[in-house]
């Protein structure tokens, strides 16, 4: 824990001895970026990127019982998964509001990682213990793990660089355990990047070594350390929501348009009902991407969004996006929400902006 308050990540050292411009973030003090945002977010575009994403929460749920539990306390099928499997779902309050987005994996058959946002680690773990079944242990690991994301086009050569020539990735949304040297990972592939990338979970005490070695054996791939700016600009080309911006209480995962993750003919989860209803009357509201018209300035959380010369709401999301050269986000609408080509204006510092909707993702690979 550091003087402020805020708590630091195994490898917080190492950030600073690359000289990272560190930022407070959920508690935690992160690196934002090293070189430039735009350099980073190439990298993992073109080549590859690493980022500490040990600020993220680790919870173990095991037991005979803790499948069927968990399935009532999650919106994706946990029934779905065999062992070494992972699926992105939301754990939801009473009234189908978003308490976090998260990935479970099941690492054994009667055992479970969940993947937990940063700020929302004591709330989840909170929630998930207060409705507890009988013959489950759910326990908070976060501080025992470090993790790093790996991503990027040339991740397949890191990859074997790292583990050597015989070894294969796991498949995608898969987790496998492997071996560097004497330390034993967890790796798994998922991303949050929309390239082929990998999650890599270790014991916070081996952190920096594993860091040292994925920088030492990336160098001649292009690598670069990845900071929480090129993290958002990479997510939101792709339309992936962050959790406090596009996802929280107040909203569910049907409005930001994230069904998919939601298995209404399971016979019972928290907030299923409400769901159902929602879905049988319709949608108050919707998450709709655009981007900007024009030379303007990039959007930013919270500017205010104008449909038809009315106030329609606030942006959740926005940046300037380094792939695509303009300025994007999300923003939600009152249904029915408006379609990709409409026009919607943007307020920036006192001054509307033209913005058109678009469709999901916003970058697209040639």
């Amino acid at each position: 824990m550091s003087d402020a308050g805020q708590k630091t990540t195994p490898l917080y050292d190492e950030h600073v001895k690359l000289g990272a411009k560190i930022v407070p973030f959920g508690g935690w003090l992160m690196p934002v970026q090293y070189s430039s945002i735009k350099e980073e977010h190439q990298a993992v575009r073109g080549a590859v990127g690493v980022f500490d994403i040990s600020h993220m929460g680790e919870l173990v749920a095991r037991g005979a019982q803790a499948g069927e539990w968990l399935n009532t306390m999650l919106t994706n099928n946990i029934a779905s998964l065999g062992v070494g499997a992972g699926q992105y779902t939301f754990l939801l309050n009473d009234e189908a509001g978003v308490i976090d987005d998260l990935i479970v994996y099941r690492i054994e058959e009667e055992k479970f990682l969940l993947v937990a946002n940063a700020s929302r680690i004591e709330d989840d773990f909170a929630w998930l213990q207060s409705h507890l079944a009988a013959g489950v242990q759910l326990e908070n690991q976060s501080d025992h793990y470090a993790g790093l994301a790996i991503q990027g086009p040339r991740i397949s050569e890191l990859f074997q660089a790292l583990f050597g020539d015989g070894k294969e990735m796991p498949a995608r949304n898969r987790i496998a355990q492997f071996t560097l040297g004497s330390m034993k990972l967890w790796v798994a592939r998922t991303g949050y990047t929309g390239e082929d990338g990998i999650e890599v979970f270790v014991a916070a005490e081996d952190a920096p070594r594993v860091w040292q070695d994925v920088l030492a054996k990336g160098e001649s791939l292009g690598i670069r350390p990845c900071g929480l700016g090129a993290r958002d600009t990479l997510r939101l080309e792709m339309c992936y929501p962050l959790n406090g911006s596009d996802l929280s209480p107040e909203h569910n995962p049907l409005e930001a348009g994230l069904g998919f993750f939601v298995d209404l003919t399971k016979s019972n989860f928290t907030g299923r009902e409400k769901l159902q209803g929602i879905k049988e009357v319709g949608l108050r509201r919707r998450l709709v991407p655009f981007k900007m018209m024009g030379k303007g300035p990039p959007p930013r959380p919270h500017y205010h969004v104008f449909r038809d010369g009315k106030d329609a709401g606030e942006v959740t999301s926005g940046t300037l996006s380094p792939s695509l050269n303009y300025g994007i986000g999300m923003a939600y609408f009152a249904t029915p929400a408006p379609k990709p080509g409409d026009e919607i204006q943007i307020e920036i510092r006192g001054q509307k902006f033209p913005a058109v909707i678009e469709k999901k993702p916003l970058y697209k690979k040639a």
